[in-house]
């Protein structure tokens, strides 16, 4: 269920695992992702109980429908009309909102300025890093008020950049942007370290309070990872203010 819960200065973070849920193989258990080929009545039920276990109304929470690019949503709560922007992160400053995002493998991004009352959340695969999503979202929480200073960054469990093989080239590509995601794997071949990438962005903005999960989940069997297993779940990570 949830993996990981901290609180800093009025701000949540929160990180699922696999299990507690109600969705069938090869979803099982906990699987949060409506796009995935799961029942979506299973993935409604799985959504609830997250939400229930962190003490919060499954209403509050705002989704996105993540498409690996850089695009940024200001939200003062969950879409009104029910269409869900194609967007890779999402910002508020208000405190209602719980801000989450997706993943299975790409990094979760959770970003938090308690003094200034801003949060974000972030999808940063291979692709969202070499575009900037993660500044983008910082960016925008600045334009809101926030200090780059003040704001507290949280990465959760992904794949590994001794794990993430990639074409040489495409390791190229993604270290002509991002020099520190360049990486090998264990087994001495071509990778890409996303992780790193996204926190020499963070660095590189100010933020200097950045903690990363050590759970590869391409080696983890308590998370879900696409690189290993294609058909499966997605992991949630949620921000949010008191």
């Amino acid at each position: 269920m949830i993996r990981q819960h901290e609180t800093l200065g009025g701000a949540h973070f929160a990180f699922t695992d696999r299990w507690g849920g109600v969705s069938a193989a090869p979803y099982e258990q906990l699987n949060l992702g409506g796009a995935v080929g799961d029942d979506p009545g299973a993935v409604g039920a799985n959504r609830e109980l997250a939400a229930k276990s962190l003490a919060l109304d499954p209403a509050r929470v705002v989704w996105m429908n993540q498409v690996h690019g850089r695009e940024v949503a200001v939200v003062e709560g969950p879409w009104a009309d029910g269409e869900i922007p194609a967007v890779d992160a999402i910002v508020t400053g208000r405190r209602g909102p719980v801000l989450a995002v997706l993943t299975a493998d790409c990094v979760p991004v959770l970003l938090a300025d308690p003094a200034a009352g801003i949060v974000a959340a972030a999808h940063a695969g291979r692709p969202g890093l070499v575009a900037g999503v993660v500044p983008a979202a910082v960016e925008a929480m600045i334009a809101l008020g926030a200090e780059p200073s003040g704001i507290h960054a949280r990465t959760g469990p992904a794949v590994c950049g001794r794990c993430y093989e990639v074409p040489a080239a495409m390791r190229d590509e993604v270290a002509a942007a991002v020099p520190e995601a360049w990486s090998e794997t264990s087994w001495s071949t071509p990778a890409v370290d996303v992780t790193a990438g996204v926190h020499a962005q963070l660095a590189a903005l100010g933020v200097v309070d950045r903690q990363r999960s050590a759970v590869c989940t391409l080696e983890s069997d308590d998370h879900y990872s696409y690189r290993r297993d294609r058909t499966t779940g997605r992991l949630a990570g949620y921000v949010w203010l008191d």
